[in-house]
């Protein structure tokens, strides 16, 4: 019984330990699109994700606000066009995240 509880310690821990401004379903979407483009303006990360402006917004908030993403509000002509990457603290936690995710998955696997 001891050594299946520490098994169970094993894979609880790093689920402790893990990012939840990341894991959060619809900021985990939207990190994973910036992690594989340089940028993206906002109507591309809105079609990409399927989120409402709104939804969309108010995740980008808070990625924003713990420096995961950096927003450039600019014009294309005269629209005004928001242009969103991922910082490099962005890069690195998602990253890190993403790590984390597979040993956690790994883990599972091996049992």
């Amino acid at each position: 019984m001891a050594k299946k509880k520490a098994e169970s310690d094993d894979i609880i821990q790093p689920l402790s330990d893990i990012d939840k401004v990341i894991h959060e379903p619809s900021r985990l979407m939207i990190m994973s699109v910036l992690y594989v483009v340089e940028s993206a303006d906002f109507v591309f990360l809105r079609n990409q994700t399927k989120l409402t402006d709104g939804n969309l917004s108010s995740h980008l908030n808070k990625l924003e606000s713990v420096g995961y993403v950096e927003v450039e509000k600019k014009f294309k002509g005269k629209k005004p066009q928001t242009i969103l990457k991922l910082s490099t603290q962005g890069r690195e936690a998602f990253e890190i995240y993403r790590k984390s995710m597979e040993q956690i998955l790994t883990g599972l696997s091996d049992k």
